[in-house]
C-alpha cells in the first residue's frame, strides 16, 4: 500500500510548482511541445515494464485494452505538440489605435491567452493511462504552461508512481523547469492542495459524489478557483422503427458489445437505449448477452458500486430482467434489463442514473410524442446517439433540440463507447456530466480550461509578449483590427 503524501512534501511539491510557473510562462510554444514529445517517447520506451504493472493493478487485459490506451496516451502527448505549433489556442488579437472609432477614439489593445497556473489533476481509476498521471488533463495543462501536481488514483499506485517518475524525469531532461510535475498519493493529500491558496484550477475525472465535493471545496476557497470535473453520464440511445425494421439485428448485437465494453466501466457506455414498442429484438439480445463472458471490475470498491446499483433498478416496479448470464468465472457477468415507458418515469431517480458497470436499461416508448417525453426526463450527460436511417429525417429532426440539450456529442449510427482526440473532438456537457459544460476534457480544445486571457493596452512593442509585437515573430494567426488573418 502506498503511503500518503506528509504535508510538508505537499508544501515543498507545490513551492516548486510556483517557482516553475514563472518559467513555464516564459517558455515557447515549440520548447513546451519538444517536453511533451520527450515524456511520449519515454512512456513508449517503457510500455513492457508499464503494462504489466498496469494490468496488475486494475485487472484489464494487457492486449490490446492497455497496450492501445498507452498507445493513445503518448499520441495526445504528442498531439497537444501540434496545437503548441499551430499557435491558435493563443487566442492573439491586436486592435490598433483608430482616432475615428465610433465608440469614439479607440487606444491600442491587444489580447492573448497566458497559462492560469498551477493545476492540481486528479487522476481516473478506470483509464490507468489516458485518463490517469500522464493522461488529457495532465497533458493539456502542460501544453498551456501550467505545472501540474498529480493527485494519483488508489486504484493503481505503483503504475502512478513509476509513470510520474518517468515523466517527471523526461520533462526535465528535456529542458522544462524543476516542479513542472509531481505525483501525491491520498485523500487527504489531494485535499490539501486542492485547498492550496497557490493551485490555480483543478480538473477531475470520477463519481459524481467525489467530484461535487471537490468541486464544492474549489468553490469555497477564499480565492475560488475553477474545477473542471467530468462526473457521470447515462448516454441515452435513440433507435427509430426504421432502424428496427432495416437492421435491427445488427443494433441489438452492436449496443450489447457497447455496454458490456471493458465490464461496462467507459463513462460513455450507452445506459438507456430506447426502443419502439414491438420490436421483437428480445431474443437477439437476449442471445448477444448470453454470448459475452464476465469479466473483473476495477476493484472492490467499485464491484460493490455496481452491485448496489443494480439491485436498486432490479428492484423497480415494472422492471424485468431480460438476460443475465451465470457469471463463468470471478468476474461480473453482464446484465440487461427491460422496463416501459410509464415504469421508467415512475421509476425516478433510479432509473436514470448510471449504474458504473456491464448493465444497461432498455425503455419502449409507444410513439415520437411519448420519446420526446422521456428525453425530456433526462438528466444530462456526455453523449446522445440515434440509430436511425436516411429516411427517418422528419422523424429524428424534432428530436434534435432535446438531444442537444442532454449532451456535448450527438452519434449518428455508431456507438459512444470509443472518444478519438482529435482537433473537434467534444467530451463534456452540462452538470452532472461536467462542472464546466463549455469545455472538453478531451480534444485539441482541452488546453482552452488553463489558460486565461489577458490585454495588453498601450503597451510599447518591446514589452509586449511575442505573440502580440507587431512584427509577429511567432507568425501567429492573429485578428488583426477585426480581420481574422495571419499578420
Amino acid at each position: 500500500m502506498t503511503e500518503e503524501t506528509r504535508a510538508n512534501e505537499l508544501d515543498r511539491i507545490v513551492a516548486a510548482a510556483v517557482t516553475a510557473a514563472g518559467a513555464l510562462a516564459e517558455s515557447t510554444p515549440p520548447e513546451r511541445a519538444a517536453w511533451l514529445a520527450a515524456g511520449a517517447d519515454a512512456l513508449d520506451a517503457a510500455a513492457e515494464e508499464l503494462i504489466p504493472l498496469a494490468a496488475a493493478e486494475t485487472h484489464l487485459p494487457a492486449a490490446p485494452r492497455l497496450k492501445g490506451e498507452l498507445a493513445r496516451t503518448t499520441f495526445q502527448l504528442r498531439l497537444f505538440g501540434e496545437v503548441l505549433r499551430d499557435g491558435a489556442f493563443l487566442g492573439a488579437a491586436v486592435d490598433h489605435a483608430d482616432p475615428a472609432w465610433p465608440m469614439g477614439p479607440r487606444p491600442d489593445i491587444r489580447r492573448a491567452n497566458v497559462p492560469i497556473g498551477p493545476t492540481v489533476v486528479f487522476a481516473a481509476s478506470n483509464f490507468p493511462f489516458a485518463f490517469s498521471v500522464a493522461g488529457g488533463d495532465t497533458a493539456s495543462a502542460l501544453a498551456a504552461g501550467c505545472p501540474v501536481v498529480l493527485k494519483a488514483h488508489p486504484g493503481h499506485p505503483g503504475l502512478s508512481t513509476r509513470t510520474g517518475e518517468l515523466l517527471r524525469d523526461a520533462l526535465v531532461k528535456a529542458g522544462a523547469p524543476e516542479g513542472v510535475f509531481e505525483v501525491v498519493h491520498g485523500v487527504e493529500a489531494g485535499v490539501t492542495v486542492l485547498t492550496d491558496p497557490r493551485i490555480q484550477a483543478a480538473a477531475f475525472t470520477g463519481s459524481v459524489p467525489g467530484g461535487r465535493a471537490l468541486f464544492d471545496i474549489a468553490a469555497a476557497r477564499p480565492n475560488p478557483i475553477p474545477f473542471y470535473g467530468e462526473l457521470g453520464s447515462v448516454n441515452p440511445v435513440v433507435v427509430t422503427p426504421g432502424a428496427v425494421a432495416a437492421r435491427g439485428e445488427q443494433i441489438a448485437k452492436g449496443y450489447v458489445g457497447s455496454f458490456t465494453l471493458g465490464a461496462g466501466q467507459f463513462c460513455t457506455k450507452p445506459g438507456l437505449l430506447f426502443l419502439p414498442e414491438g420490436h421483437g429484438l428480445d431474443d437477439v439480445l437476449r442471445e448477444a448477452v448470453g454470448a459475452t463472458s464476465a469479466q473483473p471490475m476495477l476493484n472492490e470498491r467499485i464491484a460493490n458500486g455496481f452491485a448496489s446499483g443494480l439491485g436498486k433498478l432490479r428492484a423497480l416496479p415494472g422492471v424485468s430482467v431480460l438476460a443475465s448470464p451465470e457469471s463463468d468465472g470471478p468476474g461480473v457477468a453482464a446484465t440487461l434489463l427491460s422496463t416501459t415507458a410509464k415504469a421508467f418515469v415512475e421509476g425516478g431517480e433510479t432509473a436514470r442514473s448510471e449504474c458504473f458497470g456491464p448493465a444497461s436499461l432498455i425503455v419502449t416508448y409507444a410513439d415520437s410524442a411519448e420519446l420526446l417525453a422521456l428525453l425530456g426526463d433526462l438528466e444530462p450527460g456526455l453523449t446522445a446517439t440515434v440509430q436511425g436511417e436516411e429516411s427517418d429525417v422528419d422523424y429524428v429532426r424534432p428530436l434534435l433540440p432535446a438531444l442537444t440539450r442532454l449532451a456535448g456529442r450527438l452519434l449518428w449510427n455508431d456507438w459512444p463507447t470509443g472518444v478519438t482526440v482529435s482537433w473537434a473532438q467534444q467530451h463534456g456537457g452540462p452538470y452532472p456530466a461536467t462542472t464546466a459544460p463549455t469545455t472538453t476534457s478531451v480534444g485539441t480544445a482541452a488546453i482552452e480550461r488553463f489558460l486565461r486571457p489577458v490585454a495588453w493596452q498601450g503597451f510599447p512593442d518591446a514589452l509586449l509578449p511575442p505573440a502580440l509585437r507587431e512584427g509577429n515573430p511567432w507568425q501567429l494567426p492573429r485578428r488583426t483590427d477585426g480581420s481574422a488573418a495571419l499578420s
